[in-house]
């Protein structure tokens, strides 16, 4: 049994996560961190575990390492796959250091890029430009899925200091961040945001959604509003979003 565990706001992770699975075959399972996260001890167990998702900051998305912190892992051989947009900074290396202490037998860590989806700072990705990194995505994902068939092992350099010290300031960020978000007056309470938030961080009260200090700031909401009537800091509804296309609402919403 092979456990592939995703954390994914507009799909990108999420589907390199269902290519990996598809690509081993056999007796796996896809789960997403995000109820995960806020378990207590949860225990994962399995011939193998495949962690997929992407880098916040230089860093672990906060319910990421929640996860891997609070987790009991029982398994021989572990893989790390961090999606990327841009750089990746010291992600994997603060992972590192968190699983080093776990005892478990074997690790591997890996990066697949994919599409910028951080459209708040970068803005949205260009048609030339998402079409490339959506092709060195599945490229990435392929050797992605070889790696853990062939248990391949390595190591990361894991003192980046710059990276924690980016991340760092993000995780307390994060922690306001939710308070920035704003609904426009073309929200029509469809209930899209509520379903394809990971953490259960949006609540619909008299048909508009409602941010709670919960909010990973993945912006998952705000990409997949159909309406565009989620914003955040200076972003309007003029903006195009972002989603991985070949990922559905109801893969979100699963």
């Amino acid at each position: 049994m092979t456990k592939i565990y995703y954390f994914s706001g507009t799909g990108n992770s999420l589907w390199s996560a269902r290519r990996i699975a598809q690509a081993i075959g056999g007796e796996s399972a896809l789960v997403n961190i995000g109820p995960e996260a806020w378990k207590d001890k949860p225990v994962v167990q399995a011939d193998a575990v495949v962690l997929v998702f992407p880098s916040y900051a230089f860093g672990l998305p906060l319910a990421v390492r929640r996860f891997v912190m609070n987790a009991m892992f029982k398994t021989p051989y572990l893989a790390a796959f961090v999606t990327n947009g841009s750089t990746p900074g010291g992600t994997a290396a603060s992972l590192s250091r968190i699983l080093k202490r776990k005892g478990i037998g074997a690790l591997y860590f890996g990066l697949i890029p994919a599409v910028e989806n951080y459209i708040a700072i970068f803005g949205p990705p260009k048609k030339e430009t998402e079409r490339r990194r959506l092709e060195m995505q599945r490229k990435a994902t392929e050797e992605a899925a070889r790696c853990v068939m062939e248990r391949r092992v390595n190591r990361v350099y894991t003192f980046r200091p710059v990276s924690a010290f980016i991340w760092l300031l993000f995780s307390l960020g994060v922690k306001i961040f939710y308070k920035r978000y704003r609904v426009g007056g073309d929200c029509d309470g469809c209930g899209i945001c509520e379903k394809v938030c990971p953490v259960s961080a949006v609540s619909m009260r008299d048909g508009r959604p409602v941010f709670s200090a919960r909010c990973e700031h993945c912006q998952g909401c705000l990409n997949w509003c159909p309406k565009r009537a989620i914003h955040f800091g200076r972003l309007n509804s003029r903006v195009a979003r972002y989603h991985h296309p070949e990922i559905s609402l109801r893969d979100m919403s699963r």
